[in-house]
């Protein structure tokens, strides 16, 4: 299958990390009033009334959808959003957010293969190339030593299984996604929907199994300010968020767009600094690799 690059997928599956990035410091805010299945849920049921809201306004809301393409993103969704992101919770209690984000960049290269077996999705050497120095810089940048006085968290095999997991399925999702979207006329918009349908029919099952992620003590209690962090939150991060990922993976390779969806650590440390944070040289070096991975795939 040929498909044809004119960069409207890659700026959205930037917009996207960039998006992810910013709703990171809205839902670290969250974390003292909800434990992470129950935000997950949240967000992705106030996602969902969003993403409804605007096929209403759009008058898109009794699209005809193939049966093929319902079927391809009913199993993203699970696969992606219901398996990949409790994988990756439970990674980052077992290990950390830095050893969670390295393990997240092995979803790039696991797309592009599964893309390649599957679909017939075939990248260029410089499209590779890319993808490798991309993931070096974020390794580059993840790693650097924590500050004296953090929590140091090592490597272990549950966490690493569950990392590996975690973006073995957000990638096979991703391909997934991919092919409906191409395969098929199904408008990005309602491939978020359908997506985000099947990844929270799966969460409150998992409510019941809380001890899977290693849930915290019981949640403070909630007030009118803590839902409107969490609508901001998830307008920016879920709603645009998840809908700029659709648009990037119709427009684009699976490879490339989950390539350039894990950049958010880069755009996190512009955040950081612009709050006042200390940046690295290190860190800055990082971004500077990452850049240059980026141009390549360009």
């Amino acid at each position: 299958m040929e498909i044809v690059l004119d960069h409207r997928g890659e700026a959205a599956a930037l917009a996207a990390a960039s998006a992810w990035a910013l709703a990171a410091v809205f839902f670290r805010k969250l974390g003292a009033q909800f434990t992470p299945i129950q935000l997950n849920l949240y967000k992705g049921l106030l996602a969902l009334a969003m993403l409804i809201a605007t096929l209403l306004l759009t008058g898109d809301l009794w699209n005809d959808i193939p049966t093929r393409a319902w079927l391809l993103l009913l199993a993203s969704g699970a696969l992606g959003i219901g398996l990949g992101d409790t994988c990756y919770f439970a990674a980052l209690n077992r290990v950390g957010v830095r050893y969670a984000l390295i393990m997240e960049t092995m979803a790039p290269p696991i797309a592009a293969l599964l893309a390649w077996l599957f679909l017939r999705d075939l990248l260029p050497m410089r499209a590779w190339f890319g993808i490798a120095v991309v993931g070096a810089g974020l390794a580059w940048v993840i790693l650097e030593r924590s500050p004296a006085g953090a929590t140091n968290q090592v490597m272990t095999r549950a966490g690493f299984a569950f990392g590996a997991l975690a973006a073995s399925a957000q990638a096979g999702g991703a391909v997934l996604s991919h092919a409906a979207l191409t395969l098929t006329d199904v408008s990005p918009m309602w491939s978020a929907v359908i997506r985000l349908l099947a990844g929270i029919g799966l969460l409150p099952l998992l409510l019941l199994r809380r001890g899977a992620t290693k849930t915290p003590a019981t949640p403070k209690e909630t007030t009118s300010n803590t839902w409107l962090w969490l609508a901001g939150a998830t307008l920016v991060g879920t709603y645009l968020g998840l809908w700029l990922q659709q648009v990037s993976l119709k427009y684009t390779s699976a490879g490339i767009a989950q390539t350039l969806l894990v950049t958010s650590p880069v755009f996190g440390l512009a955040i950081a600094k612009w709050q006042g944070e200390h940046v690295s040289l290190r860190a800055l070096i990082g971004v500077m690799v990452v850049i240059g991975g980026v141009a390549l795939i360009f």
